[in-house]
């Protein structure tokens, strides 16, 4: 699979493009602020129905203008498919494929797989659970629809169990009773696909890391923790319902599942050096490509944005010769320095299309 050709109107800083792709590499070089990461992201939306940097449809619009628009032709085997994802300010956006509205957005998440690699990977280090859990949701999400389905009716049991907990008036109990029992058992089957997601992610992982690093001594992995490994999560729930009705929400369950990110048994947050950090970062998104390859049984589309940057010349070169293999497919690199991006190319030694974009306009 890969896009033969994109069509973008007013989305973020590009007024318009219309662009043709190579089928392997295809290069974006500019200066900073200029929209190479906005063309990425623009090919991103088209497999996400959102944008990677900012969820809200109508700040993704160019300033000036009133709508965008986003349309692509994939070529997946011997098929074509032409996505359309238009945007009103102040209305609901449209996905179309092959000129057919989808009746659900989710519906149309997995059948272009992606895996974008970017700076902002940083967050999975430095921020909270809640981008970890999201980095998780999403992969499964891309292959496994019940998971998706079973996510939003999850996340709406606990809204409405929130909602309780924040009234002041008393409340049947039985209300809880009733959330509680639909949390636990949407819940039970995603900690299930979670566990068997992350079980099977982590060789893969830790292989790509001590590649790139070449270094046999640092131990890197993963340490999945659930409320659902404890005890029966329906009692936990009730346990602690007078306590979260103080505190106004919801203590128990899968939204607070944590996934430990460990450099030599300690969180890397605390004790990776900048390189290490962005290995860790790498080689996880890697292992997300190589999971998704097995999973459509063919090669997500790779984006690169700027990732090459603060890393040494070793690292960089066993970075390129893993994404110079034949088991990847379409490549979408960025990067401000054209000698660099020709040293990259030089050993990539692959069909590539460089593209040049200043102030929004790529040529």
């Amino acid at each position: 699979m890969y896009i033969e050709s994109i069509n973008i109107v007013n989305y973020k800083n590009i007024r318009q493009a219309e662009l043709n792709f190579s089928p392997k590499i295809n290069c974006f070089i500019g200066n900073n602020g200029m929209g190479k990461t906005n063309l990425l992201d623009a090919v991103y939306f088209l497999s996400f129905c959102k944008s990677h940097s900012n969820f809200i449809d109508s700040q993704n619009i160019f300033h000036e203008a009133d709508f965008a628009v986003l349309q692509a032709k994939y070529r997946m085997g011997e098929a074509t498919e032409e996505i359309y994802c238009g945007m009103k300010r102040n209305q609901k956006k449209q996905f179309k494929r092959n000129k057919k509205d989808y009746e659900r957005l989710s519906d149309h998440i997995g059948l272009l797989p992606l895996v974008l690699i970017s700076p902002e990977d940083s967050v999975l280090i430095s921020e909270g659970s809640d981008e970890r859990r999201k980095f998780v949701d999403g992969v499964i999400s891309q292959y496994d629809k019940k998971y998706l389905h079973n996510l939003l009716l999850y996340n709406n049991a606990l809204k409405q169990r929130n909602a309780l907990l924040k009234l002041e008036t008393p409340v049947d109990e039985s209300l809880f009773e009733i959330l509680e029992e639909q949390m636990a058992d949407y819940g039970s089957y995603i900690f299930e696909q979670r566990t068997r997601f992350i079980d099977q992610l982590i060789p893969v992982f830790q292989q790509y890391y001590r590649y790139i690093s070449s270094n046999e001594n640092e131990e890197i992995g993963m340490t999945y923790l659930s409320h659902h490994q404890q005890n029966d999560i329906k009692n936990q729930m009730k346990s602690t319902r007078e306590r979260d009705k103080m505190l106004g929400f919801s203590t128990r369950g899968i939204h607070k599942d944590e996934l430990e990110m460990l450099l030599n048994g300690y969180p890397i947050k605390r004790v990776g050096s900048q390189g290490q950090n962005k290995t860790f970062l790498i080689s996880l998104k890697l292992a997300q490509f190589k999971f998704l390859k097995q999973t459509h049984h063919q090669p997500p589309i790779l984006l690169l944005d700027d990732i090459f940057d603060k890393l040494d010349a070793d690292r960089v070169r066993k970075i390129v010769e893993l994404v110079s293999q034949e088991t990847f497919g379409q490549i979408f690199i960025t990067d401000t320095n054209r000698e660099h991006l020709d040293q990259i190319l030089y050993q990539l030694d692959q069909e590539a299309k460089i593209f040049k974009v200043e102030n929004g306009i790529i040529l």
